[in-house]
């Protein structure tokens, strides 16, 4: 099948991918769409997995404070390069996930570092497991890579805090 070039550049759009990589998805599922963006997410993810042991030296320290001043949160967001570091994907980020904190308020950043006398589930208290407020299809873990695969690159969330006014 011939996929047109205004096809192969709205799912570019889309997705982020490789003119090659969109042209390749759209051939293999007869141009759909959504089958094709559904098979490069998949490719992106198997990938941002193969990466997950690099090193996460660049990125950025994002701040949030709510309106009126009372809740605040702080979070940093690696990756491996300051190239990634500095798109406006990633900046746009890192500042969800700040507001994230603020909002749901996560003991943990995730399960492993929950202590074992917590009994609360870990969609309520671990930053990664709990429903994306911007969105609760997905958690903020598969947000991360959802990042991590359209940039090709390791990212996470390296640590968090959460300031608010009595507590």
């Amino acid at each position: 099948m011939v996929v047109s070039v205004d096809l192969i550049r709205a799912l570019r759009t889309q997705t982020g991918a490789g003119i090659m990589e969109c042209k390749q998805a759209l051939e293999q599922t007869q141009g759909d769409m959504d089958k094709a963006a559904e098979s490069l997410r998949d490719k992106g993810f198997a990938k941002a997995a193969k990466r997950s042991d690099r090193e996460t030296n660049q990125g950025v320290v994002q701040a949030y404070i709510h309106t009126g001043g009372r809740v605040g949160a702080i979070i940093e967001l690696g990756c491996e390069t300051d190239f990634v570091a500095r798109t406006p994907e990633f900046q746009s980020l890192a500042h969800d996930i700040a507001m994230q904190v603020a909002a749901m308020a996560p003991a943990y950043l995730d399960e492993s570092d929950k202590e074992e006398d917590d009994d609360r589930p870990a969609a309520q208290v671990c930053l990664l497991k709990q429903p994306f407020i911007k969105g609760n299809s997905n958690s903020v873990a598969d947000i991360v890579q959802e990042m991590a695969a359209k940039v090709g690159e390791n990212v996470r969330v390296v640590r968090f805090n959460r300031l608010a006014l009595g507590e």
